[in-house]
C-alpha cells in the first residue's frame, strides 16, 4: 500500500476515528440503493473489523488509516460492485499492514473475500535484490490473482486511483516514482480492460505528478484557447443536432475535450505543436440502436465532408477490450477537423466502465458480457506469458509490451478476425494463432502473396502462415516481434533448445574424454559414481551436468577425472587404455545448434583442419587450425578439443576472400556474376582502395566446402581485371 494524504473526495473527513463512522455510514447509505440489507450489514461489519485492525495507524497527513480503505470502497460502490468486492476494498491492506492473516479473513468473511484481499496485497515477507525486481514480482502476483478473479484488478485500480488523488503528502521523488508506475502500468491496464473513465483520471493525475511543469504549461494553454473553442463547438453541435432531428434520429450530442495527457502524448509522438493538436474538435453522438449508428454516420457525412481513410468501424470489428463505436473525421466549417464518435447507450456505458459494466448492469447486457469475455481472453494470454517467462522482470517487460492501446485487425484464411498490437509482424500473428504454429513457421502469405516473416501487418489483410515440421524459431525474430506472447514463446523455446543441445554436445565431449583418457564409454560409468558426483557438485540430474559441460562451464577432462578416480586416489590417475581404443577427434556436422558456433575471425569451412575452443556460456567455438586466436590455448589442453569435419556435412558456411582488382567500371558486377554462377551468395562485401588504380575487395561468401571455394577462386582469377586473389587471414 502506498502512503498518501487525506482524500479530498470524502466530505466531512477529520483526524478523529469517530468521524470515520460517518463516512462509513454514508457509504452504507449509498450501498442500500442497490444491495440487500444483509449484505450492507456485512459491509459495515467489515468496516468495524478493519478499523480495529488499523487502530493506532495514521497516514502521512495524520488522519486515521481507515480513511483510505473507505475511500477505495466508495470508488468500488460507485461502480456498483458486489458486496464481497466492497468488503475486500475495506480490508485490502489488513494482511500487509496488520497482524491479521488470510485464514482469519476467510474465517470472518469467507474464502472469496480472503482470496481477493490476498490478490491485492503485496509480497511483504520476501527479500529481493532490487526495488525493480520487487515491483516486478508484486505485479506478477497481482496479474496471476486477476486471472483467477477479475475483481482483484478493480480493487487495485480503485486503490491506485485514491493514492493518485492524495499524492501530495509524499516526497517529490517517491511521488514521481508512483506516478511513473501509474502511467506505465495501471493506466494502460485500465484501458486494456475498457475502463476509460478511470484511465483518463489516472493519466491526468499521473501526468500532473510526473511532469508538473509541463502539466501547468499545457493547462494554461488550454485555458487560454477555451473561449474561442466553446463558440465554435456550439455551432457544430447545433448543426449536427438540427440534421439529426430532420432525419428523425433520437440522439444525445456531447462535445468531448481531450485530457491533458492525451494532448501531451500526441504532441510528443507526432512531433506536433500545441495549436496543431488542440485545433481538433471532438463530438460524441449517442443513439438508441446499432441501425441508428449507421444512419447517423450518413447524416454527418452529408453535413460535412469526411476525411478519406479516417473512418473506422469498431462496431463490426470491436477492439480487443470490447470497445465499440463508429469513428470518423470530418472537414468542419473553415476546414476545422472534427473527430466524431457514434455509439449506442450500451456501447457508451461499456466504453466508460469496461469490465466493471458487467457488475453495473447485469441483466441482458450482452455488451458488458463481451467486454468481460475479451478481458478474460487477454488474461489467458498473460497466464501463458507467465508460464514461459524466465523471471518476474521478463514477465513485466513482456506484459508491458502487450498493453499497447491501438490494434490492427487481421483476417485468417477462414475469415476469423484476430486483434494484434500496431506494428505486429507475421511472426506475431503465427504465435497468436498457436505457439506450435509460431515455432514451426517458415513463411507468410499476405493477401495470397508470399511475404517475409518480418513484414508489419496492416488492418484488413488476410494472413496465412506456412509451416514446416523441422523448422524452429530464429533468435533474430526477437529483433522485430512486438507481442509479449511471441517474445516469451521464442525465448522459452530457445532457452530449452540451448539446454538440450548443450546436453547433447556435453555427452559427446565427456564420452570422448572418458574414452581417450580412461578407455571407457559414458554409458559404462557406474550409476553410483555418477550419483555421487552429482551430489558432490549439488546438481539435480545428469542432464544438467552434461549441459554445463556442453556450454563450457565445466571442463570435460575434470568431470571425467572425478568420475573415474579410484577410492583413495583424489587425483584420479589415468588408467591403461585397452588395445584398439585410440582417441578420435570429435566429429562436427554443423547442425549442433546454438552451443556450437564458427569463429568469424578465420571462417572455417569443411575441408579445413580445425580445432574447437571451449568458451564459458557459449559452448564450443570452431577455429581453423592455424588461426592466430587459438595459439594461446595450445598450452592449455583443458580449453581446446581436437575436432574434425563429419562426412555428413551438407549446409553452407561463410568464407572470406580478398580480391585485388584494377579499378575499372563494372568490375564488381563481373565478380558478382561469377559468384552467382558458382552457386554462392554474397553475405558481405567491403572495399579498400590502395591507390587510384588498384582496389581490394573483401567478400564474405556462402560455400559448401573447401573444394567449392577453390573452384570459385579459380573462376574469379579468369576475370581480366583480377590481379590477385587469396583467402582472407585473421
Amino acid at each position: 500500500m502506498v502512503e498518501s494524504a487525506l482524500p479530498s473526495t470524502i466530505p466531512g473527513s477529520s483526524s478523529t476515528l469517530e468521524n470515520t463512522r460517518f463516512i462509513a455510514s454514508d457509504l452504507c447509505a449509498y450501498l442500500e440503493t442497490y444491495l440487500e440489507p444483509e449484505q450492507v450489514r456485512e459491509v459495515y461489519r467489515a468496516y468495524l473489523f478493519g478499523a480495529e485492525a488499523h487502530a493506532g495507524q495514521t497516514r502521512l497527513s495524520g488522519d486515521p488509516y481507515i480513511v483510505h480503505p473507505l475511500a477505495v470502497a466508495k470508488t468500488m460502490a460507485e461502480m456498483r460492485m458486489d458486496h464481497k468486492s466492497i468488503i475486500a476494498a475495506i480490508l485490502h491492506d489488513v494482511m500487509e499492514d496488520t497482524h491479521i492473516s488470510k485464514e482469519r479473513i476467510a474465517e470472518e468473511f469467507g474464502q472469496d473475500v480472503a482470496e481477493l484481499v490476498d490478490g491485492v496485497s503485496k509480497l511483504t515477507h520476501l527479500k529481493f535484490r532490487s526495488r525493480a525486481e520487487a515491483q516486478a514480482e508484486n505485479f506478477r502476483k497481482m496479474m496471476l490473482a486477476i486471472t483467477r478473479d477479475l475483481r482483484v484488478i478493480l480493487v487495485k485500480l480503485a486503490d491506485r486511483l485514491h493514492n493518485m488523488r492524495t499524492l501530495g503528502a509524499l516526497r517529490p521523488d517517491k511521488g514521481r516514482r508512483i506516478a511513473r508506475e501509474t502511467l506505465e502500468i495501471y493506466a494502460p491496464i485500465a484501458q486494456r480492460l475498457g475502463m476509460n473513465a478511470m484511465r483518463r483520471e489516472l493519466e491526468v493525475l499521473g501526468f500532473a505528478a510526473y511532469h508538473p511543469l509541463r502539466y501547468r504549461v499545457l493547462q494554461e494553454a488550454v485555458g487560454r484557447s477555451r473561449g474561442h473553442r466553446k463558440e465554435v463547438m456550439q455551432k457544430i453541435e447545433a448543426a449536427i443536432c438540427a440534421r439529426m432531428e430532420e432525419a428523425g434520429i433520437v440522439s444525445r450530442i456531447v462535445g468531448r475535450e481531450k485530457n491533458l495527457y492525451s494532448i501531451y502524448r500526441k504532441m510528443q509522438q507526432k512531433q506536433l505543436s500545441f495549436e496543431e493538436v488542440f485545433d481538433v474538435y471532438a463530438i460524441r453522438i449517442v443513439v438508441e440502436d446499432v441501425d441508428a449508428c449507421y444512419r447517423a454516420l450518413g447524416v454527418v457525412h452529408n453535413l460535412y465532408k469526411p476525411v478519406p481513410g479516417r473512418f473506422k468501424d469498431y462496431i463490426a470489428i470491436p477492439k480487443a477490450n470490447g470497445y465499440q463505436s463508429l469513428h470518423t473525421v470530418l472537414f468542419g466549417p473553415h476546414g476545422i477537423p472534427i473527430e466524431v464518435q457514434i455509439r449506442t447507450e450500451e456501447m457508451d456505458r461499456v466504453a466508460e466502465s469496461g469490465i466493471a459494466a458487467h457488475w453495473l448492469y447485469k441483466a441482458g447486457d450482452r455488451h458488458s458480457a463481451t467486454a468481460q469475455a475479451r478481458a478474460r481472453e487477454w488474461l489467458k494470454g498473460v497466464l501463458e506469458i507467465q508460464q514461459a517467462a524466465g523471471n518476474s522482470m521478463e514477465f513485466l517487460e513482456n506484459v508491458k509490451v502487450d498493453l499497447f492501446p491501438e490494434e490492427v485487425y487481421i483476417f485468417t484464411p477462414r475469415g476469423e478476425i484476430m486483434e494484434l498490437p500496431r506494428g505486429a509482424t507475421a511472426v506475431d500473428f503465427a504465435y497468436a494463432v498457436h505457439s506450435d504454429v509460431g515455432n514451426t513457421c517458415v513463411a507468410a502469405k499476405i493477401d495470397r502473396r508470399l511475404a517475409p516473416l518480418s513484414t508489419r501487418l496492416e488492418s484488413g489483410r488476410t494472413v496465412e502462415i506456412v509451416t514446416a515440421p523441422g523448422a524452429r524459431p530464429n533468435p533474430a525474430w526477437l529483433d522485430f516481434v512486438v507481442t509479449g506472447k511471441a517474445r516469451t514463446a521464442i525465448r522459452h523455446y530457445l532457452k530449452n533448445l540451448q539446454q538440450n543441445e548443450a546436453a547433447d554436445l556435453g555427452r559427446r565431449l565427456l564420452d570422448k574424454t572418458l574414452f581417450s583418457a580412461y578407455g571407457i564409454r559414458l554409458e559404462e560409468v557406474e550409476e553410483a559414481r555418477m550419483q555421487a558426483l552429482l551430489a558432490e557438485l549439488q546438481l539435480p540430474d545428469q542432464e544438467t551436468l552434461l549441459g554445463d559441460v556442453g556450454l563450457g562451464n565445466r571442463m570435460a577432462a575434470l568431470v571425467a577425472r572425478r568420475l573415474c578416480r579410484e577410492d583413495g586416489d583424489p587425483a584420479g590417475s589415468e588408467r591403461e587404455i585397452p588395445p584398439g581404443r585410440q582417441e578420435r577427434p570429435l566429429a562436427v556436422k554443423g547442425t549442433e545448434g546454438m552451443v556450437l558456433s564458427f569463429a568469424k575471425c578465420c571462417h572455417p569451412i569443411p575441408g579445413d583442419p580445425i580445432v574447437g575452443v571451449m568458451s564459458a556460456g557459449r559452448g564450443l567455438v570452431i577455429h581453423r587450425d592455424k588461426c592466430r586466436n587459438v595459439a594461446e590455448y595450445r598450452d592449455r589442453p583443458d580449453k581446446w578439443v581436437p575436432v574434425a569435419w563429419s562426412d555428413e556435412v551438407e549446409q553452407e558456411y561463410a568464407a572470406a576472400i580478398r580480391v585485388q582488382t584494377a579499378n575499372k567500371r563494372g568490375v564488381l558486377a563481373s565478380l558478382a556474376a561469377v559468384i552467382a554462377d558458382m552457386g554462392s551468395n554474397i553475405e558481405n562485401v567491403s572495399f579498400d582502395e590502395r591507390d587510384g588504380q588498384v582496389s581490394t575487395i573483401t567478400f564474405t561468401l556462402s560455400v559448401r566446402d573447401r573444394k567449392h571455394l577453390a573452384d570459385m577462386m579459380r573462376r574469379l582469377r579468369r576475370v581480366p581485371e583480377v590481379l590477385r586473389i587469396s583467402r582472407a587471414r585473421c
